[in-house]
């Protein structure tokens, strides 16, 4: 069986094959369904790209330039690893050939490197430091989808979605966070059809390892005693800590929610209020304060008050940091469903709406199509008649989505007994 990573399988003429996913392309852009005559892996990136609503002949948005680049990197993990980058792939960016490039986990470029004419060429389509290639702004290309399924691979010239670039062929591989798992971001290679080779697919994957296991290495001091917890979309809390994740049964996930909420601390009272609101009983909370301490250590949860020591962030404090820089979108991409969906208690479940509540408004007040869609494209959203309502209205007429939409809206309302709100205009 052929690798579905790599762009050509052995023995194929490159310009044949250019032409041929070529026709398909237009096809597809055009509107023929199904996506015939290319990997499953491009298919399925056409296809998110364009319902991103991203246009064939777009151009990557910058976000980021000049002094917030500098800051924005500078901080950045990834920043530590940029010698070893250049030490495995500078002989390519120096070659007159092929472009290096670094982005973060959202498809900003970081770094891309490589002489000044074939860094000219990147500029025309603006592979560029601060630009966004993830695939709802850039559509398909080798950094944007190996962030989106989370796997090396290569995205041949026609494969590209943007007809910009399409005269480039790109090999990229994720980077990860040892200690932790998250995603910080991917490192590319970018020149021309000979890079469709097995090579350079094992190049960028070998240097992704390296790049990890450097950050693994070299973990600051504190890491022994700095914890992450992830709690949203999951029934319980998984609490990655000192190199090993413990998953917690659903009373401690929700103490430690409540106490990363108030990181002054809190009382035994206070949090048996939280838990059970009247219906507490001290005895019942010390007890599971006692078990969840044995769990975690001394080193991360203190008493008198109760209240965790150590660093400790989570998911949802991530989610919450982001919607009050206005980065909605950053926002929207870390949410992995509610906290603790299935809990009831009372200080969890508070804390759960307000952030749901939160982050719908601000998705919906934004008004960007391709936020709306990604809101209900989730299973939380995607029977949110307002959403709905408000995805409609931002589409440009002539969309091919405008009709999908409007059948939407009409089934959610006759399922709620609702009017539209066309129908309640006309009224």
């Amino acid at each position: 069986m052929s690798n579905p990573w790599l762009a050509l399988a052995l023995g194929t003429d490159p310009a044949e094959r250019i032409t041929q996913v070529g026709r398909a392309h237009e096809r597809f852009v055009t509107g023929e369904q199904p996506v015939t005559q290319v990997r499953d892996v491009v298919a399925a990136s056409w296809r998110r790209s364009a319902g991103a609503l991203v246009s064939p002949d777009s151009t990557a948005p910058i976000e980021l330039s000049d002094g917030d680049l500098e800051a924005y990197r500078a901080a950045h993990p990834l920043a530590r690893v940029l010698p070893i980058f250049r030490d495995l792939l500078g002989g390519l960016a120096d070659d007159g050939e092929h472009l290096m490039a670094v982005c973060d986990a959202h498809g900003r470029l970081l770094w891309v490197e490589g002489t000044a004419s074939v860094l000219r060429g990147a500029e025309s389509m603006n592979f560029v430091p601060g630009a966004r290639w993830d695939e709802a702004h850039a559509g398909t290309n080798a950094p944007g989808t190996a962030l989106a399924v989370d796997h090396p691979l290569q995205i041949f010239a026609t494969e590209h979605f943007s007809r910009g670039v399409q005269r480039w062929t790109c090999a990229a591989a994720p980077i990860h966070d040892p200690a932790t798992g998250r995603l910080l971001g991917a490192i590319d290679v970018t020149g021309g059809d000979h890079l469709a080779n097995p090579h350079s697919l094992a190049l960028v994957r070998a240097t992704a390892l390296a790049a990890e296991a450097y950050l693994s290495a070299h973990q600051p001091r504190l890491a022994a005693h700095t914890a992450t917890v992830s709690v949203l979309g999951r029934e319980d809390a998984v609490l990655a800590v000192g190199g090993r994740s413990l998953r917690l049964g659903r009373r401690h996930s929700e103490l430690l929610v409540l106490l990363l909420l108030h990181p002054e601390g809190r009382t035994g009272d206070q949090l048996g209020f939280d838990l059970y609101a009247d219906d507490a009983n001290p005895v019942t909370v010390r007890a599971e304060l006692s078990r969840l301490r044995r769990i975690l250590g001394p080193d991360l949860l203190d008493s008198r008050p109760y209240r965790l020591r150590a660093e400790v962030d989570a998911d949802f404090l991530t989610v919450t940091r982001l919607l009050e820089h206005g980065l909605v979108n950053e926002a929207l991409a870390a949410y992995a469903g509610p906290l603790l969906p299935s809990s009831d208690a009372p200080g969890v479940a508070r804390l759960r709406r307000l952030i749901d509540s939160r982050l719908r408004a601000a998705v919906l007040t934004g008004g960007d199509p391709r936020l709306l869609q990604t809101w209900l494209g989730e299973p939380w959203g995607a029977e949110d008649l307002q959403i709905w309502e408000a995805y409609l209205a931002a589409l440009p007429p002539g969309s091919p989505a405008r009709p999908l939409a409007a059948k939407r809206i009409a089934q959610l309302a006759a399922e709620y007994g609702l009017a539209t709100s066309l129908q309640r205009r006309r009224n």
